[in-house]
């Protein structure tokens, strides 16, 4: 059982690195790079959207939002980009590279934060009355 978990999980990294490549292949599809941006952009970012440190809901993101972003990219991925994409993958991860780091998803994620602070700024500082 622990093996099977060890292997997807490294299968999950292999993918996440597979998919940041396949975003910057030109054969990939506009829809799929914009999505897969988006989505590998905020599992690389070193900022989460729901901080881990809250108990269960911290890790929802990780568990639940980033495979299925992944599963629906490695539909939309044509088969030899994702085939070459995992080939590169497997060739930085070996070489011991860390999974890379976006500071693109680190902003996505403090913009969602700062208008999240403005919108509940804007629902208390008003008065109930307006």
């Amino acid at each position: 059982m622990w093996q099977a978990l060890k292997e997807r999980v490294a299968r999950l990294k292999r993918d996440t690195v597979a998919i940041w490549f396949a975003c910057r292949d030109r054969r990939t599809p506009w829809a799929a790079r914009i999505l897969g941006l988006l989505i590998i952009g905020y599992a690389l970012s070193p900022i989460d959207l729901i901080p881990d440190f809250i108990p269960v809901i911290g890790y929802l993101d990780e568990l639940i939002l980033i495979p299925a972003g992944l599963w629906i990219l490695l539909k939309l991925i044509p088969e030899q980009v994702l085939y070459e994409s995992r080939e590169k993958a497997e060739v930085w991860l070996a070489a011991g590279n860390s999974k890379p780091r976006s500071a693109l998803g680190a902003l996505i994620v403090i913009l969602i934060w700062i208008m999240i602070a403005w919108w509940l700024v804007l629902i208390f500082a008003t008065p109930l009355g307006e």
